[in-house]
């Protein structure tokens, strides 16, 4: 099983340097290359796979002296990144590849011949860099990247293979259901709630101070530099406390369950809305999923995603009677068919939970017939009554609703 550990890594003068070189000599090749294949496209029609234009690279080497300075194999990873960076374009994983800056992180891919010792990695071309491995490291190495953020810390990325199998999921354990917001941050069917840190705006007055401070700088200046690493340097305190909560709570929910079931959120579409843009955007629930998925293979554990046009928050999990709307201001209802009261998060977590077992079980997938689950609500009889906290009730056209 391919595991990966990410060590920090602390390189003496002359190793930065040679590190700097390095990133400098892979990030010209893959600029060069990227124009290469946008200028072969417009002249013939045709592109240049990864394998084509890593043919290049002896030519290139004789025309620029300084890339044979470079580390040979991290050249020729450049050229087949690249082609898998077309490959992720032309399947519409990713975006068309840009070209890269000297300007911000910083990255190079060692494919082979790296060796881990006790405290430092060894590098082709580089050297012993003296490192902080704090997990073993026990298996076949396979790629080892090297990266620079832009508060100058240097990382690696190890790549390995345990010789383990991976393990089997199965169903049989507790199962729970996931509900994720903005007052609590996650909602889970047996009634617990996780507060939202709200990271950002802890650091949200020392970050508008360096951004100040910033901005008065001339810019080229020497002190303009500091200034920007002491902005970066907040961005990555930011970052390092929320995936310091996201991973703590990752972790733990994957250890108390075996089927985890969440919404499978469109993220990128609820940013539209500029008025909670900001929320969303620190909130980290991307990332959390990811990290519950992961974490979920490695165990052996289950992770279920049900679409995001389910009702889960107006359907009554007892007696499956849903609501024709329910406003977000409405935090708790009371359904008129069974006269349940409910928590709306603590109840779309439960239906969450259902509808994923339900998929599981089922055998039919997400596809499969369930009445009023639909986006468009036209033609579709509903049931139920709400009876919101601190208002009457009002009726809805009746009928059952599986």
């Amino acid at each position: 099983m391919l595991q990966v550990v990410k060590v920090r890594l602390y390189p003496h003068t002359q190793q930065q340097h040679s590190l700097a070189q390095a990133f400098g000599s892979c990030r010209w090749l893959w600029n060069y290359c990227l124009n290469l294949i946008n200028q072969t496209y417009k002249e013939t029609g045709k592109g240049l796979s990864g394998y084509e234009i890593k043919k290049i690279i002896p030519q290139l080497k004789k025309e620029h002296e300084w890339l044979s300075l470079t580390y040979s194999q991290c050249l020729q990873q450049v050229c087949l990144n690249l082609g898998v960076a077309f490959n992720n374009f032309f399947e519409k994983r990713a975006k068309y590849p840009r070209f890269k800056s000297k300007h911000g992180k910083q990255s190079i891919q060692y494919p082979q011949n790296v060796k881990v010792a006790g405290n430092y990695l060894s590098l082709p071309k580089i050297g012993d860099v003296s490192a902080i491995i704090h997990r073993p490291i026990d298996g076949k190495v396979k790629t080892v990247t090297i990266s620079k953020n832009c508060s100058n810390q240097y990382f690696a990325a190890i790549l390995f293979d345990d010789g383990k199998d991976k393990p089997l999921s199965n169903t049989q354990g507790k199962a729970i259901g996931i509900d994720l917001g903005l007052t609590h941050f996650a909602i889970t069917s047996d009634g617990s709630k996780f507060d939202n840190p709200r990271i950002l705006n802890k650091h949200e007055q020392n970050f508008k101070l360096k951004q100040q401070q910033l901005s008065r700088k001339q810019k080229g200046s020497n002190n303009r530099i500091k200034s920007r690493n002491k902005v970066a340097r907040v961005h990555r305190k930011i970052t390092n406390c929320r995936e310091d909560f996201l991973h703590k709570l990752s972790r733990r929910i994957v250890n108390e369950n075996q089927v985890i079931v969440v919404e499978n959120l469109n993220v990128k579409g609820m940013m539209q809305n500029h008025k909670l843009a900001k929320s969303i955007h620190q909130v980290g629930w991307g990332m959390f999923c990811t990290m519950v998925k992961y974490k979920s293979e490695m165990s052996g554990k289950v992770y279920q995603e049900v679409d995001r046009f389910f009702p889960s928050s107006k359907t009554c999990h007892v007696c499956l009677n849903q609501v024709g709307s329910l406003p977000l201001d409405v935090r708790f209802w009371t359904c008129k068919n069974c006269h349940t009261r409910h928590d709306r998060d603590v109840n779309a977590a439960i239906n969450l939970r259902d509808e994923g077992l339900r998929i599981l079980t089922s055998g039919t997938g997400d596809k499969a017939c369930r009445p009023g689950v639909s986006r468009n609500n036209r033609g579709r009889k509903k049931s139920t009554t709400v009876l919101s906290v601190g208002q009457e009730a009002h009726t809805v056209p009746s009928g059952q609703c599986g």
